[in-house]
């Protein structure tokens, strides 16, 4: 999880001070009129701020500035407002027209500092809060708390973190029973990462209102950072206080998935994207939690906005050009993941995924020349290994492919799929004895392989190891009952051990599943035909291959179901229901309620 510990905004933009009384260059002799205008839109403005009403204000005192422009006050007041409304760079500019007419006016001093520092620029602020403190002692006048934490934030940002960290700590003496300044304490110990100050200021936060969400998230962070229990606690304290909050439901979204908790922190992450539609941490974060979560089609929108904002970012791409192969749009896959690898050269888990997008496209030649470029970058991977492995045996080289197995294996031996693969291929190239080690190895990680017991079994009878061959079949059976070549290999280990009426039993379940698979294979025809003509508007004929396919299997769900539509369309609303019951029955006897 990114740490980000954001400077406190002040509940305005900017700290409009007390406006100074009007005292226009015309008091020693009878105004004009334009001055008596203006005189009358200074009031109506300083009316408008105690109101609140900015836009009002901002007419007024324009018009001020209009009619009288050699008056200071209608400067530092317009600046004041402009500020206040977000047009920074304008209020900045009226500001220091009102400081060159008036250097002391400490409203426009105050104003200017506080809006330089919260524009992003610091160095600028710096003298100017240093002007206002001067000009604040020399009346006697301390500097107010929120002023001296501004100033801080622009000593953090030049770095000046002991100044900072002293500048708060002021602030806190002169309003020791305000959180808020701790919160901001912690935070700029936590820029320069001394967490140890920075818990122990979000703590001590926290203990004078244990409601602010802010400080329970910058908590949350620092214990992330100092890997520390109960940062995931803070976070959901934090989300709970402000669940409409999308910085601290980004967080809570990203540190769930870190942790592995994809399921729950997809809806918190669509929180956080539906608060903040524009920010792009989001989409990415949510992106990559619904594409591990195998929801890659809802991923691919995401992955694409963020990688259209951030064009030149390869991890991005890797994950885009990945979840386009999860939905077999490895087509649009290549490009994109050759742009990564462009990028990121050496980064294997582009090469590896630019593989997998060829290997969808048969380009086989190209997915071995990834995988061998992506191997030398992190030749500890087990899975490089691996997958080049599978490329090689998908081209018929097993000559190549049985190293790179062997690799992966020695690599990781607690992972199934290697000596699985080995096993396959020793048993192809007759090296039986050598099969019959992998595929032991590969089912004593991964006992619920039917695939692997009726090859382990193949691998027996080849050995004549009759009785663990029949063992390793039954098992296979057991698990793939619906799978006719067990059957076929165990009748004829039985005829070897002169068991002929029981090898004739399997074969005539082997034969009944061959028949019953043909039909069902049948049935998926004529119900994918009836379909076709149901949507076309061929009811008629639609009615006659739903029949069919029932013909074959008449537990074919999807056919009860194609003909009870058709019926519908056909008005024989019985029929229909008939049809639907039917498939229902089926689904339950397949799916019987466990009790």
């Amino acid at each position: 999880m990114p740490l980000h510990f954001p400077k406190k905004r002040l509940p305005a933009a900017i700290l409009l001070v007390v406006l100074l009384a009007w005292h226009g260059p015309w008091r020693a002799q009878e105004p004009s009129p334009s001055l008596r205008q203006a005189d009358a839109a200074f009031r109506a403005g300083v009316a408008a701020v105690q109101r609140n009403d900015w836009t009002a204000a901002r007419a007024d005192f324009e018009t001020v500035v209009r009619l009288a422009p050699s008056a200071q006050p209608g400067h530092s007041a317009l600046g004041a407002v402009l500020v206040r409304l977000g047009e920074t760079g304008a209020g900045i500019r009226e500001l220091e027209k009102a400081l060159a007419m008036r250097a002391d006016d400490t409203s426009a001093q105050q104003n200017l500092a506080l809006a330089l520092e919260q524009s992003g620029q610091p160095a600028k602020a710096l003298p100017r809060f240093a002007q206002l403190d001067a000009t604040l002692r020399a009346q006697n006048r301390p500097l107010p708390a929120e002023v001296l934490a501004a100033w801080a934030w622009a000593l953090a940002a030049t770095r000046q973190f002991s100044a900072a960290s002293a500048k708060i700590k002021q602030a806190i003496a002169a309003e020791p029973q305000n959180p808020e300044l701790r919160d901001e304490l912690g935070s700029i110990y936590a820029r320069q990462a001394d967490w140890s100050d920075a818990q122990q200021a979000f703590r001590s936060a926290l203990q004078m209102n244990s409601g602010m969400a802010m400080a329970h998230l910058h908590l949350a962070l620092t214990l992330e950072a100092e890997r520390q229990s109960g940062a995931a606690e803070e976070l959901r304290a934090a989300y709970a206080l402000a669940p409409r909050n999308a910085e601290i439901a980004l967080a809570l979204g990203q540190s769930l998935a870190a942790n592995g908790d994809d399921r729950e922190a997809i809806p918190v992450l669509r929180r956080a994207l539906q608060l903040n539609p524009t920010s792009m941490v989001a989409s990415y974060q949510l992106g990559l939690a619904l594409q591990r979560t195998n929801q890659a089609k809802d991923a691919i929108p995401l992955l694409e906005k963020a990688a259209d904002a951030d064009t030149g970012n390869a991890d991005i791409l890797v994950n885009l050009g990945m979840a386009l192969c999860q939905v077999q749009r490895a087509k649009d896959a290549v490009p994109i993941l050759q742009r990564a690898v462009v990028l990121a050269p050496q980064n294997p888990t582009a090469h590896e995924n630019l593989a997998a997008a060829y290997i969808q496209l048969s380009r086989l030649d190209d997915a071995v020349t990834e995988m061998r470029a992506a191997i030398p970058l992190a030749p500890g991977q087990s899975e490089l290994h691996y997958n080049l492995g599978l490329a090689l045996k998908m081209k018929d080289d097993e000559a190549d492919a049985i190293p790179e197995f062997e690799s992966a294996e020695k690599l990781n031996p607690s992972a199934p799929e290697a000596p699985y693969a080995l096993g396959m291929l020793y048993l192809q190239a007759g090296r039986y004895a050598d099969a019959e080690r992998e595929l032991n190895a590969s089912l004593k990680l991964q006992p619920a392989n039917g695939d692997a017991w009726a090859t382990l079994g193949s691998v027996y009878n080849h050995l004549d190891k009759l009785p663990e061959a029949v063992k390793a079949l039954q098992e296979a059976i057991r698990q793939r009952p619906d799978q006719p070549d067990p059957y076929l290999m165990l009748a004829t280990v039985l005829v070897k051990q002169n068991q002929v009426a029981q090898a004739a039993v399997e074969r005539k379940k082997a034969a009944d599943l061959m028949r019953a698979n043909m039909n069902r294979q049948r049935a998926l025809v004529a119900s994918n035909s009836g379909n076709d003509l149901l949507s076309k508007g061929n009811v008629s004929d639609a009615i006659v291959e739903f029949r069919d396919a029932l013909s074959y299997d008449p537990d074919y769900v999807e056919a009860h179901m194609g003909l009870a539509n058709a019926l519908q369309q056909q008005g024989h609303v019985a029929e229909a229901a008939a049809e639907r019951q039917k498939a229902k029955a089926v689904e339950d006897k397949s799916t019987p309620d466990q009790k």
